[in-house]
């Protein structure tokens, strides 16, 4: 197999959920020229977790072999929001909001995407610009029941739940940026399927040009469901390089492999032999570490990440505490756990503090003694060490 071969042939295959039409007719395309391709995002609030990485490692694969990218800020289709996977309608943001959000976004994809490599466009250059009859024109393409297909307006329906008109045009004003930039491939998540083959439609109606469509598996979290901020079991992408290193550690074994596919450049060669070592009886710890400090150095840098290695050695599996920890003050000795653990952790509400004392994640050390009523009174000792999760550590000092 040629050297190019050989690249189409990950591109299409390696972290990859499918291909429509057809993935034989895309990897030849892809033989005889450099195309376009474009991922769409809408910039609402919130951080990006290696759930949002897969499919920027796939954006990136196709940067760096040369082709021309494109990454679309939905600054004209986040006006209306995307209903997918929602059973009510998105607030609507505005110009300020949108801007300040993807500036945050761009920030943390820099630590996957090669902006140098990638142009960056806005949909509301186009979308702002139509007028009646082009907006008439582009509802003609589509009837109503082809957009009422789709799995969350079947659920409010069957939940005599509203579904508002602007919401039914999202997929067609979608799908038009494809006819605007002029695209040979979309790529997308597994969710976005319906939207992104709205673009295939209209691309052939408007320009008689076939489009492509990749998606890219989701995956799952640190509890085996979807990696999700709704179920706080993700790994974000800026998330200090212990704290990464540390949750990784606590993905299920099944999904190491998976892991080493979708986000990282190991060979598959490589991962493959992995996976028949574990099969044969091998450890899968020692393969897990190797994707936690994998992925960690990608993210962060390798000396980062052998330290994040060795924190995780120590604390965890030796169960020995950190050397250097943050200090939290306390006024007097005695106090109700909730105030404590707010101290330690300001930014968490009240009820996920709750939640980790109930679920046995908050410890006094060295004793490894577990606090589960966040309402009760307790004397604390100056210098005594308390332990949130896996991977936190505070010193109280009492004034």
């Amino acid at each position: 197999m040629s050297k190019q071969n050989h690249q189409i042939n990950q591109l299409l295959n390696r972290g990859v959920s499918q291909i429509l039409p057809d993935k034989k007719g895309l990897a030849k395309l892809l033989a005889e020229r450099k195309i376009t391709l474009y991922l769409g995002i809408d910039p609402t609030a919130g951080f990006l977790h290696l759930g949002h990485g897969v499919v920027l490692n796939k954006l990136q694969q196709f940067a760096e072999l040369g082709h021309h990218v494109i990454l679309l800020v939905g600054n004209g289709t986040v006006r209306i929001g995307d209903p997918t996977g929602r059973d009510d309608s998105r607030p609507m943001l505005t110009d300020e909001k949108i801007e300040k959000n993807f500036k945050n976004w761009k920030k943390q994809a820099s630590k996957i995407l090669d902006f140098d490599l990638i142009e960056i466009r806005r949909n509301g250059d186009w979308l702002d610009k139509l007028n009646y009859a082009d907006l008439v024109k582009l509802m003609a393409k589509t009837t109503v029941q082809q957009l009422l297909e789709r799995d969350m307006f079947q659920r409010r329906i069957e939940n005599e739940q509203p579904i508002f008109s602007h919401e039914l045009i999202y997929p067609l004003l979608q799908g038009y940026d494809s006819v605007v930039m002029d695209v040979d491939l979309e790529l997308g998540g597994t969710d976005q399927t319906f939207n992104m083959m709205m673009g295939r439609t209209l691309q052939k109606a408007y320009n008689n040009k076939e489009k492509w469509v990749l998606t890219t598996p989701l995956i799952e979290g640190t509890d085996s469901r979807k990696m999700s901020k709704s179920y706080h079991n993700y790994v974000a992408l800026t998330a200090p390089a212990k704290k990464m290193y540390g949750k990784l550690m606590s993905i299920q074994d099944n999904l190491i492999t998976k892991y080493f596919e979708v986000l990282t450049k190991v060979s598959m060669e490589e991962i493959e032999q992995m996976e028949q070592e574990m099969k044969n009886g091998a450890n899968p710890m020692d393969f897990k570490k190797k994707l936690a400090l994998t992925i960690t150095s990608q993210l962060h840098d390798a000396d980062e990440a052998k330290k994040a290695e060795q924190y995780f050695e120590k604390t965890i599996q030796l169960g020995e505490l950190p050397n250097e920890l943050p200090e939290i003050q306390l006024k007097q000795k005695k106090a109700q756990l909730l105030e404590v653990l707010s101290a330690c952790q300001p930014k968490q509400s009240n009820n996920q503090l709750r939640r980790l004392a109930l679920q046995g994640a908050v410890r006094l050390m060295p004793e490894n003694k577990k606090l589960t009523d966040a309402y009760e009174e307790l004397k604390f000792e100056d210098e005594q060490v308390i332990k949130i999760g896996k991977l936190n550590y505070y010193r109280l000092k009492i004034s």
